[in-house]
């Protein structure tokens, strides 16, 4: 699970549409609210999910007064944040064919968080609209052609019916341009980073067969400095899996930080592959899947022989590693463990669950599991900062659901690890409406991707291949609860007498685990450099001393 601003959140709107009758009267009235489409954001016919935001004018002010540093400043978008998780409301609906210049309805209290609009108390709200052109919105936010209106200002309820207009389609962004807060060495490391990375566009056989249709593996591979192509020097190489909300427009800052690194000697010398595990139903995280198809196959067996044949990598298991972060330690993680002749070792840091007994915190196998509740019907918790609860599982799962049907968190787990129903599509593991928990898919869960359960289960098959291979660091204050799954997945490994490396960082969570003193990157250097001892454990080079 990762951190993101991710969207969603209300239109708040109008007004109503009721009966006379005393029945109907006793109830909130529903508001709708006007939204057209403008031939300037589109010129032809098209279709979407229409998400409509609202959030109280003070709490808007006040974040963009935070984000300019104290000074005032102009409310440019309204969007969600899963940090907090009920200060914004959004509202849905699916519009196929919206031709230039006409009109839709949305009904904001029919599929809304947290809840209908008519139950916003009365005051000043900024409001927007976006169609999220892709249905890409639970995973990216959002992005290059979805079309927005312009922010607008207003006191609700209002005694007739509002009208946003879809003004602008947003463009494409510059996957080469670094954040606001990118180190001076990445920066200037950026032109030199470009000329050493080439994507990678790979026309998978195994996945192609399974879609039907070509499917294409997307990466970035990063050269060392001095990296000759016709020399006889090979290296060792480390496979790099993005965390959710990830994908290949994403990842200029991780490449150009690991070449700054290993240009000014931070790190050692490696081949490193960043490898796109996005895909339109969320983040497959290599993992071979009835619903996504063969991705942990197509990695190990058609795209890791081909980039051997294109570049100087060491191609034995003992210079091929794995490091990735949250969903991409998950994928780490597990590709390690099931491919265990494969790979030399995995760096995985605050991994996804490991040990379907503790998913966040909610034990999934325990008779009557809820997610939404726990036994004593509190709710179980999902984001936190330190002691502070900042959001629970069912806010986060309801409005994953308003934002649409395929890209969320929640839903990945399902995409991945999830049975195969009738219609195609994978079974829900829990109860939208009552966070009731299937427990014959949860047992199908366990069968094939319960990491800790199958390692119990196998540790005789895997044990000469995997022993001492597995590296999972975390904070102990994981903003999703992480450690508490890594914690038994050590207990699953120390009670097999297995050899591994377990290291929980005191009070860190899970954006702050990298950062050693003032070097934000610290972490990713170490493991570069354990990672080099391996492959090269006679070689004179040495990690700079601090």
């Amino acid at each position: 699970m990762r951190y993101r601003h991710v969207a969603a959140a209300v239109l708040l709107s109008a007004f109503l549409v009721g009966s006379a009758d005393a029945q109907t009267d006793a109830l909130p009235a529903h508001r709708f609210f006007h939204v057209q489409l403008d031939s300037s954001a589109s010129a032809t016919p098209t279709s979407g999910r229409l998400l409509l935001f609202a959030v109280e004018a003070k709490a808007a002010e006040a974040d963009a007064k935070t984000e300019s540093d104290g000074k005032s400043s102009t409310v440019d978008d309204v969007d969600a944040n899963p940090f907090s998780a009920t200060q914004t409301s959004v509202a849905a609906r699916e519009i196929s064919r919206w031709t230039p210049g006409q009109i839709n309805d949305i009904d904001a209290d029919q599929l809304a968080f947290p809840a209908g609009f008519s139950q916003l108390p009365p005051g000043d709200y900024y409001v927007q609209a976006v169609l999220d052109t892709e249905h890409s919105y639970n995973y990216l936010g959002r992005g290059a052609g979805d079309l927005v209106s312009n922010v607008v200002k207003l006191h609700l309820p209002v005694a007739s019916i509002p009208t946003l207009a879809l003004s602008k389609a947003l463009p494409a962004r510059d996957p080469w341009k670094l954040s606001a807060s990118a180190p001076a060495a990445a920066r200037d490391a950026l032109p030199e980073a470009r000329q050493h990375a080439t994507a990678i566009q790979f026309v998978s056989p195994s996945l192609s067969a399974f879609w039907g249709r070509p499917i294409t593996m997307r990466g970035q591979v990063l050269t060392p400095p001095g990296y000759d192509a016709k020399a006889g020097k090979r290296y060792p190489t480390v496979y790099y899996t993005q965390g959710f909300g990830g994908n290949n427009d994403r990842v200029a800052g991780p490449l150009t930080t690991v070449y700054a690194a290993m240009k000014q000697g931070e790190m050692p010398p490696m081949i490193w592959v960043f490898l796109d595990e996005s895909s339109p139903t969320g983040t497959h995280e290599f993992a071979d899947s009835v619903n996504n198809g063969p991705w942990g196959q197509a990695l190990t067996t058609e795209l890791i022989p081909q980039l051997e044949t294109q570049y100087r990598m060491d191609a034995k298991p003992s210079g091929r590693f794995l490091n990735g972060h949250s969903s991409g330690g998950w994928a780490t993680l597990w590709l390690q463990t099931r491919y265990p002749k494969i790979f030399g070792g995995t760096w995985s840091t605050s991994p996804d669950p490991s040990d379907f007994h503790d998913f966040t915190g909610i034990d999934l196998y325990a008779p009557h599991a809820n997610v939404y509740r726990k036994p004593d019907g509190s709710a179980y918790p999902l984001v936190r900062d330190h002691g502070k609860v900042l959001g629970t599982f069912e806010q986060f799962a309801k409005l994953e659901r308003v934002l649409g049907t395929y890209g969320g968190q929640l839903g990945s787990f399902e995409w991945v690890f999830s049975p195969r129903g009738k219609n195609g599509l994978p079974l829900p593991m829990f109860d939208r409406d009552t966070g009731d928990i299937d427990p014959a898919v949860v047992d199908y869960w366990r069968d094939h991707y319960d990491i800790s359960w199958r390692l119990q289960h196998n540790w005789p098959q895997l044990k000469p291949d995997l022993d001492g291979k597995i590296h999972l660091i975390v904070g102990t204050a994981d903003t999703f609860y992480l450690d508490g799954a890594a914690h038994k997945l050590q207990a699953t490994l120390d009670g097999l007498h297995a050899r591994s490396d377990f290291r929980f960082l005191p009070n860190r969570t899970h954006m702050d685990l990298y950062v050693q003193g003032k070097d934000r990157q610290g972490l990713l250097k170490q493991i570069s450099w354990e990672m080099y001892a391996q492959a090269r454990p006679d070689s004179p080079l040495k990690p700079p001393a601090h």
